[in-house]
C-alpha cells in the first residue's frame, strides 16, 4: 500500500519537482495549494513526466477552518512537506505584514491540523537566510541563527523557532527542517521549472529572461561587496538535487532513526559570484547578456555557501548535478516557455 504524503505549495517551483520525485518513488501525493504564485497546468506536466496526476486541493492555509477541513479529508497521510510560503526578499521588505501573515499563519494552521489528525511527521522548507550575515564560511548547521535582513528571512527563522517549541511540547512529532541555499535549474524533461509571475527576484530566471528578450537587461545589484569581484557570492543547487534531499528526509522521518527535530543545510558547498554566473551562462548558452551594475539591494549579504557534511553523513545525500547542468536545464526550460510549452 502506498504511503500518502501531503505537499503544501506543491504546484510551486521546488514543490512540483519534489512531487515528481515522490511519485517516481511510489508515494501517493496530495497537493495543497492556493495557486497565488503557481498554476494548475503544472498538474498536467507532472502527469506527462510521471504518468500520474496527483490529487489536488485548492486551499488557503491562512484560514484555520479551511486548513482543518482539508486535513480531515486526508488524515490518513503519513507526513507533510510544507513548501507553502511567499519567498521574495525585496517584496517582503516592502510588504512585511503580508509575509508574516502568510508564512507564519500557514505553518501554524498546518501544524495544528497535523496534531488534530495525528499526522506525525513534517518536513519544513527553510532557508539559509536564517544565518543572517554569517561570520564564517562554509556555514555549518551549528552556526548561530540571526535576525535576517529581510522579513522573508525572518519568517523562516521564526518558523524554525515555532517548530522547536512545537516538537518540545509533543512526544510523538518528528520534524526535519531543510535550509536551502540557492535553488536553480529545471527538470531534465524541460516540462517544469521556475516561472516567476512578475519580474524575477532570483538570479537565474532573471538571467534567462534577459537572454530570451523578455527583459531588456539584467540588473546586478552592487559590485562593491568584499568579494573577489565585488558581487555577492552564493551557493547554487540544482532543484532536482533539492527534491531528492526531501525524499531522503522523508525516508528518515518514516524510518526507525527519526528524531524530534533535525536541521540540514542543502547546497553544494561551492560559491559563485553574480559575475561568475553571468559568464558561466554566456559560455553554456552562447548568448551575451545585457547587464548593468546598479546599487546594492536591501537584504543581500556578501557571501553564503554551505557545509553539507551533515546531510551526507545522516541523510546519505549530496548534490550531484554540476553548474553546467543547472544552467543548461534553466535555459532549456526558458526556451521551451518562449516556444509556447504545451
Amino acid at each position: 500500500m502506498q504511503e500518502k504524503i501531503i505537499v503544501t505549495g506543491g504546484c510551486g517551483y521546488i514543490g512540483s519537482h519534489t512531487v515528481i520525485t515522490l511519485i517516481n518513488h511510489n508515494y501517493e501525493v496530495v497537493i495543497f495549494d492556493d495557486l497565488s504564485n503557481s498554476n494548475l497546468k503544472i498538474l498536467d506536466r507532472i502527469q506527462k513526466i510521471t504518468g500520474i496526476k496527483p490529487h489536488f486541493e485548492q486551499v488557503d492555509l491562512k484560514s484555520s477552518e479551511a486548513t482543518h477541513a482539508v486535513f480531515k479529508t486526508h488524515k490518513d497521510s503519513k507526513a507533510v512537506i510544507h513548501f507553502a510560503a511567499h519567498k521574495a526578499v525585496a517584496e517582503s521588505i516592502h510588504n512585511p505584514l503580508m509575509y508574516y501573515q502568510n508564512n507564519l499563519f500557514s505553518l501554524i494552521n498546518t501544524l495544528k491540523a497535523q496534531q488534530d489528525n495525528s499526522i506525525k511527521h513534517h518536513i519544513f522548507s527553510s532557508s539559509a537566510t536564517v544565518y543572517g550575515n554569517p561570520s564564517q564560511m562554509p556555514i555549518t548547521e551549528d552556526a548561530p541563527t540571526q535576525r535576517s535582513f529581510s522579513p522573508y528571512g525572518n519568517t523562516k527563522k521564526m518558523a524554525e523557532e515555532i517548530l522547536e517549541d512545537f516538537t518540545n511540547s509533543q512526544s510523538d512529532i518528528s520534524v526535519i527542517s531543510l535550509r536551502y541555499f540557492n535553488p536553480i535549474g529545471a527538470h531534465e524533461s524541460g516540462q517544469i521549472g521556475e516561472f516567476p509571475t512578475a519580474i524575477p527576484n532570483n538570479l537565474m530566471p532573471y538571467i534567462t529572461q534577459t537572454a530570451a528578450g523578455v527583459l531588456e537587461k539584467l540588473m546586478v545589484f552592487g559590485n562593491d561587496y568584499p568579494t573577489k569581484d565585488g558581487t555577492p557570492i552564493r551557493d547554487y543547487i540544482h532543484v532536482v538535487d533539492l527534491a531528492e534531499a526531501h525524499l531522503k528526509a522523508l525516508q528518515r522521518l518514516l524510518g526507525p532513526k527519526s528524531q524530534p527535530l533535525e536541521v540540514f543545510n542543502l547546497g553544494t558547498g561551492n560559491g559563485y559570484s553574480v559575475l561568475e554566473m553571468i559568464k558561466a551562462f554566456e559560455a553554456v548558452s552562447g548568448s551575451l547578456l545585457n547587464y548593468e551594475i546598479t546599487d546594492r539591494r536591501p537584504g543581500d549579504v556578501p557571501e553564503m555557501f554551505a557545509s553539507t557534511a551533515l546531510a551526507k553523513q545522516v541523510l546519505n545525500w549530496e548534490a550531484s548535478r554540476s553548474l553546467h547542468d543547472m544552467i543548461q536545464s534553466s535555459w532549456t526550460w526558458e526556451q521551451n516557455l518562449r516556444k509556447g510549452l504545451k
